[in-house]
């Protein structure tokens, strides 16, 4: 499990256009997809807050948080931008915050209202990507794809998949994972 402030580091420009669009109304705003009991998934509104030290929700006392709570995998979706078809999304795991001074400072940051009962979550990334099209520009040599930017935990070791071929662009990170290829 890789941190956001780990993953910033990594790719900041990346980590950065993130920020940007799950921030594009101000406070963070997006959908949580959790996984219920049965398996299923459930989708909600969020308020993430970013920091320099990592990717947090408060969470209410609800099913989402019941979820987390029982199996702490999660996506994150940032909310539809008025200008743009362009998104965000960071999957990976959650875990709840227990250092006090910890919470209080994000807590600030993230403007929580103290007497509301939530639960502070630390979202650890597996995951990110960002999408973007551009619209009224030229269309780009292969038509007009969006621009799609992937970013994989090396720690997560995902397995290939035997008997396809490798399709992922030669474009690199310091780990050697992907950080851009084309959408499919």
């Amino acid at each position: 499990m890789t941190s956001w402030s780990v993953f910033a580091a990594d790719e900041p420009r990346l980590a950065d256009g993130i920020r940007l669009l799950l921030q594009q109304y101000g406070p963070g705003f997006g959908y949580l997809a959790t996984v219920r009991a049965d398996g299923g998934p459930r989708v909600h509104p969020v308020c993430p807050v970013v920091t320099d030290g990592g990717l947090f929700c408060f969470v209410v006392d609800s099913p989402k948080r019941r979820d987390l709570e029982r199996d702490g995998r999660y996506a994150l979706h940032s909310f539809p931008s008025e200008d743009s078809d362009d998104e965000a999304y960071v999957a990976g795991r959650a875990e709840p915050v227990t250092d006090p001074a910890r919470v209080e400072l994000v807590a600030a940051i993230g403007r929580a209202a103290p007497q509301v009962d939530w639960r502070l979550f630390e979202f650890s990334v597996d995951v990110a990507m960002l999408t973007r099209r551009d619209h009224g520009g030229p269309l780009s040599p292969d038509g007009d794809r969006p621009s799609v930017q992937v970013w994989l935990d090396p720690a997560a070791g995902r397995p290939g998949v035997s008997g396809l071929p490798d399709q992922r662009p030669s474009r690199r990170g310091r780990h050697g994972f992907d950080t851009r290829r084309t959408a499919a």
